[in-house]
């Protein structure tokens, strides 16, 4: 059968993102075909489409989505036609109006979720999961520095870490994403297009630094990061939406006994078990009102193009999501 989906047959700008008919058959053994619903954008889409991250051409792009099982492959139990499922990080492949995927990859979706507020919670969700409980297991009475504290995991990440008992420093763009990063628990709020975030935070903290910093920016902001730290502090990089940071030596940790960290999701729900098991942490949190998911962008899916454009030019905040027409 043949759908819709973007694909990239070159590296590129957001116009390299094509809108074309793609072939689509039945499940093998093992996997199941889901009909998307609504499929989560990631700044890591614009990773794989600019050539940062490698796949090999053409692709469909996306990390992202929920939508209800189409077909059944043999050998699968436990999920039936017209499941709600969303998927996660892997495979590739998720801007398009259905998708093959093996069925150990499925989250069931809880009914009290509806598809767009899943297809927002699931990869920033999870990614929020491992950075707060698993990379660095925030405690009451930390002190955390998260960069871009208004975009999609930067908004869940200061709301966990708040209830977990942080005090938050969350850093912002422009005067609207401060409000925003504030209602979402940062009790602190720099906004870095004004303000020299490494003096800040020295002011806020009294010159003693963070316990982690949390930094999906990159080149621009981690050499500061790391000056935020307090000894024996913990800067974990997730992101790089300004470039590959500079390199840097083992020897410069010593000065204050750092640990540097460059966590990634799909290490940290590599079984079955550890899989729903960041999953129902998510969903926990969503249900308990811990966790507010804020899809402020809602595109057409072959409108992918202008949502990236919209995504790299700090245009967007929270999360950003593609609906195929046929959902």
């Amino acid at each position: 059968m043949k759908v819709k989906a973007i694909r990239v047959h070159k590296i590129g700008g957001p116009e390299v993102l094509t809108w074309e008919e793609v072939e689509i058959g039945e499940p093998s053994e093992g996997e199941i075909r889901i009909k998307n619903k609504a499929i989560g954008v990631n700044y890591v889409d614009i990773y794989y489409r600019t050539g940062l991250h490698q796949e090999p051409l053409p692709f469909v792009p996306g990390k992202e989505a929920v939508g209800v099982v189409s077909a059944v492959g043999p050998g699968v139990i436990g999920i039936e036609v017209g499941d709600v499922v969303g998927y996660a990080d892997t495979p590739m492949g998720t801007y398009t109006e259905e998708q093959i995927i093996p069925a150990t990859l499925a989250i069931p979706i809880p009914p009290s979720v509806d598809y767009i507020n899943a297809a927002s919670a699931l990869l920033k969700g999870m990614t929020t999961y491992v950075l707060v409980k698993q990379a660095f297991k925030i405690q009451a009475g930390h002190t955390v520095l998260v960069h871009a504290a208004a975009g999609g995991v930067g908004s869940l990440l200061c709301q966990w870490a708040n209830a977990l008992g942080a005090t938050v420093i969350g850093t912002v763009s422009t005067h609207e994403k401060a409000i925003q990063a504030a209602e979402d628990g940062c009790h602190h709020v720099i906004i870095y297009t004004e303000e020299d975030f490494v003096a800040r935070v020295a002011e806020i903290t009294s010159g003693k630094g963070v316990h982690v910093v949390y930094d999906a920016v990159g080149k621009d902001t981690f050499k500061g990061s790391m000056e935020c730290l307090m000894q024996r502090g913990c800067m974990i990089s997730y992101g790089q939406c300004s470039g590959r940071p500079d390199p840097v030596p083992v020897s410069d940790l010593a000065s204050k006994s750092l640990i540097l960290g460059r966590p990634g999701m799909r290490h940290y729900t590599a079984t079955r078990d550890e899989l729903l098991h960041a999953a129902g942490e998510v969903f926990a949190g969503v249900a308990a009102g811990v966790l507010r998911v804020r899809v402020n962008h809602v595109y057409p899916l072959h409108e992918a193009a202008r949502a990236h454009a919209d995504l790299e030019a700090r245009r967007t905040s929270g999360s950003v999501v593609l609906l195929p027409a046929r959902s």
